[in-house]
């Protein structure tokens, strides 16, 4: 008897019911042994008023049997509730996204013929998609954007142990370093120290927007792209238009304990219920578990089963050809389950072998310092004053303090001292810069707390943030035009 495997099945919303059946009777057709526990997630969980979009009975699932495979999603947008499928990626710790983008025989796009064979490896639980937002004023919002030197290594790690468990040569890493110093900037700094791990992998570091400029004008030349959260996502999604669309983008959401495997695309409830919907970005989604699983002659067949639907038979979905001559969602899956046990003349073996996941230090203390300090605050408030007024008022109400005002910036740029030329257009957030008056005399919370009480009768202010020094090193970024 062939091992039996559990996993959970999510349908999902809109056509994800669709086209998660057609995956799960694919699978089921290659002879694989596996008892799909059916689960519930997203609108009609969002309906019942759960705001997490996700019941205990579907979590309880995953929990037992480690790997799941979902459907679409719906995420409300602007208001209220998280997206169900950033819950269920963070519950599980799921912290690698990884998105193949590859050439199909039978898909005419105008980059057939090129080759390409990309995989972006996305940090999937961080940086702005940890959604900590605020208001700092009825007007103006901010998100903070966490990147964890813990985070880094696991995603880069897996991003080398991938492209070996599929004999992959090169790694690039794509950042915004240049800009963001502190958090894109500790990406590209562990990456670099990593890539000495792997001698047989070529490694390169390149900046976030070349590097989809370069998607776009040469894509040939990527295999494998690591980046953070908001950027893995923006570029997987731009990767997939060059091979045909979102319908041939599939996904992998690993962790160290859990996986979920899900398509790119999202729920399309106008298409809900048509038969029109292209299955294929699912049932992608689908061989990657079985690989997983360790069932790589299942996932073997279903590719080749694949290929020679779309570029020997043209069996083609209303996405690729429209609605002339297309085939059904139940029609294409048919012609794929026909098509199991023929072999693709083009087909590409890689010699797949399982992922050898990373194992690093669980210490919550990832990055040990020996010295520490804080050298001021930045105090965060709202007034609609003019800029000069409440800087005087700031400086009195430190006069007797153990800090001084040291600038005002409003953006990210210096207001106060004000310079010669133009005056930006204000807001009513600002962010004021207070330094100890001793040089290297830390500042206290009994400082800070002092402070505080002196200029609350001036502004209204919402947070602060320490700037903190470690060994030697600020751990704080300077504002456009500050000294």
């Amino acid at each position: 008897m062939p091992q039996k495997h559990k996993v959970s099945l999510i349908p999902g919303d809109g056509i994800g019911p669709e086209v998660t059946l057609a995956t799960q009777k694919i699978i089921d057709a290659t002879g694989v042994n596996i008892e799909w526990e059916i689960c519930e997630a997203g609108a009609k969980v969002f309906k019942k008023g759960l705001g997490t979009g996700v019941p205990r009975e579907t979590v309880d699932s995953i929990i037992r049997n480690k790997v799941a495979l979902k459907g679409p999603l719906e995420t409300p947008v602007g208001f209220g509730e998280k997206s169900a499928n950033v819950t269920l990626r963070k519950m599980f710790d799921t912290y690698g996204n990884i998105r193949p983008i590859s050439e199909f025989a039978g898909i005419n796009t105008p980059y057939s013929g090129r080759g390409i064979d990309i995989v972006i490896v996305r940090e999937n639980v961080e940086d702005l998609y940890a959604g900590i937002e605020h208001m700092q004023s009825p007007g103006v919002a901010q998100c903070l954007k966490l990147i964890s030197r813990k985070g880094c290594e696991k995603i880069i790690r897996l991003a080398f142990e991938f492209a070996r468990s599929e004999g992959r040569k090169m790694v690039h890493c794509a950042t915004k370093a240049n800009i963001m110093k502190a958090t894109e900037g500790l990406m590209k700094r562990t990456f670099e120290e990593i890539a000495k791990e792997y001698p047989d992998i070529e490694s390169h570091h390149i900046i976030v927007d070349n590097c989809a400029h370069q998607m776009v004008k040469k894509p040939e030349q990527f295999d494998v792209i690591v980046t953070t959260n908001m950027n893995g996502d923006i570029l997987s999604d731009l990767g997939s238009a060059l091979i045909g669309g979102l319908g041939f983008a599939p996904g992998a959401n690993i962790g160290d304990q859990f996986s979920i495997f899900e398509a790119v695309h999202g729920s399309a409830p106008k298409y809900a219920g048509k038969n029109v919907i292209n299955p294929t970005a699912v049932l992608l989604s689908g061989v990657m578990m079985l690989r997983h699983l360790g069932e790589f002659e299942a996932a073997k067949l279903i590719d080749n089963a694949l290929l020679t639907t779309l570029a020997a038979d043209k069996v083609l979905t209303r996405d690729i050809v429209g609605d002339t001559g297309a085939a059904s969602t139940t029609q294409y899956t048919d012609a794929i389950i026909g098509n199991l046990g023929k072999m693709y003349s083009e087909y590409k073996d890689r010699n797949y072998h399982p992922i050898k996941m990373p194992h690093i230090r669980q210490d919550q203390d990832f990055v040990r310092v020996s010295k520490r300090g804080v050298n001021g605050i930045d105090l965060f408030i709202e007034t609609d004053k003019p800029v000069v007024q409440f800087a005087k008022e700031l400086e009195l109400a430190a006069a007797n303090s153990t800090m001084k005002l040291k600038m005002i910036s409003s953006r990210g740029v210096r207001v106060y001292p004000a310079e010669q030329g133009a005056t930006p257009d204000l807001t009513d957030s600002f962010s004021c810069r207070f330094v100890s008056k001793e040089i290297h005399t830390d500042v206290k919370d009994a400082d800070i707390i002092h402070l505080l009480q002196k200029v609350e009768p001036h502004v209204r202010w919402s947070h602060i943030e320490k700037l903190n020094e470690f060994d030697g090193v600020a751990g704080y970024s300077k504002s456009h035009g500050e000294d």
